[in-house]
């Protein structure tokens, strides 16, 4: 058991295993991908990706699959690296129904970027760009053209420095929270009426970050939403959200698709039902598996099922990067890529590893290669 290469296959064994616990979860459905992308402890570029999928509980899931190691970061060899991961795992690029990226040119650009090269192959893959990373490159914006919204964020942030500092959380020091030595712009509090220009003025900035598409899908999904008894539903919306996935939605689907929704509505929005609390789209998704209604309204819960696999942020596949500081640091900076990802795999999807029997692992670790003792 202290033979490296025994650890080894032992760690290898416990991913395989917590990944095909994924992979009977996602039952071969559609998914969509996080992707980002970030060197290593010893500067070697690595690519992280995640499945986002609703399982058959309606519940929406999003978990880590691999990371390996890419040559450069172009965005053919991403694609390339992508494609490779997803074949490993007998994952069809078909079946891809969202991709989600920041904001790099590689990822999104517009010709040749990896989202464009994706919807090449499978149209329907429609990208959004991350909401956290738009908000961010927002009051940038906004901060750089208007003076003083630069310097009410600044305050803003010296505000919560302070406070961080008082709750002893960081800690002053030569090089440290510079930002309490820069001098406020006096001690007027900004008016409220400022601050609502403000938010007009990030609005403006966030709405010429989406295209036409973008928009149209965001809008779409937002009339599904169950909040407030279904009050954004908007039934063209709705139709033309589902011509957006024509591979899925056919010209005489499109038509049961519209009396399905009167129905649906009709029902839905009477009071004290399973439905008229709920305020997500998740919630309508999982309520509609445990009534057994997705069986009856198949098309509205295809639709709200492909609208939450759409991916709105990256934060799960930068919690990859986080995690992988704790297993590849400068003391193990050498371990090699595969067993890297397996250790990865473990650690990030452990609530799954949990949920894999012992004799399943020995049974893999067994059979990988001649033995000289038994487990």
């Amino acid at each position: 058991m202290i033979c490296p290469n025994v650890q080894k296959d032992i760690v290898n064994s416990c991913a395989k295993e917590t990944l095909k616990a994924i992979f009977e979860d996602l039952n071969g459905d559609y998914f969509g991908i996080l992707i980002d992308e970030s060197k290593d402890v010893s500067h070697k570029e690595q690519m992280a990706l995640v499945l986002r999928y609703v399982n058959k509980e309606g519940k929406l899931i999003e978990r880590f699959l691999g990371v390996v190691h890419v040559k450069d970061t172009c965005a053919r060899s991403l694609k390339d690296a992508i494609c490779s991961l997803l074949l490993e795992h007998n994952l069809s690029s078909s079946h891809i129904q969202g991709q989600g990226y920041d904001g790099a040119s590689n990822m999104q650009g517009e010709f040749n970027g990896l989202k464009t090269l994706i919807m090449k192959d499978t149209p329907s893959a429609y990208s959004v760009h991350c909401f956290v990373h738009q908000l961010q490159l927002t009051l940038v914006a906004v901060a750089k053209k208007h003076h003083e919204c630069r310097e009410m964020l600044r305050d803003d942030q010296t505000e919560k420095l302070e406070e961080l500092l008082m709750l002893g959380e960081v800690h002053t020091g030569n090089g440290l929270n510079q930002e309490l030595e820069l001098q406020k712009a006096g001690d007027t509090r900004w008016s409220s009426h400022f601050k609502t220009v403000v938010i007009y003025l990030q609005l403006g900035k966030l709405n010429s970050r989406f295209d036409e598409v973008n928009t149209d899908l965001l809008l779409s999904m937002a009339s599904l939403s169950p909040d407030n008894s279904f009050v954004n539903y908007d039934k063209n919306r709705i139709i033309k959200l589902a011509t957006y996935y024509p591979n899925e939605f056919s010209a005489s689907m499109l038509e049961d698709l519209s009396f399905e929704l009167d129905n649906y509505i009709a029902y839905v929005r009477q009071r004290n039902n399973n439905f008229s609390k709920l305020k997500r789209l998740g919630d309508l998704l999982e309520t509609l598996v445990k009534t057994n209604l997705h069986k009856t309204w198949t098309l509205v819960y295809l639709l709200v099922k492909l609208s939450l696999t759409l991916p709105v942020a990256t934060a799960t596949v930068k919690r990859a990067f986080s995690s992988m500081k704790y297993i590849k640091n400068d003391l193990r900076s050498r371990i090699d890529d595969e067993f890297l990802n397996d250790c990865l795999v473990c650690y990030i999807e452990d609530e799954v590893f949990e949920t894999v029997h012992n004799e399943t692992i020995i049974d893999r670790f067994q059979n990988m290669t001649s033995r000289r003792v038994r487990l």
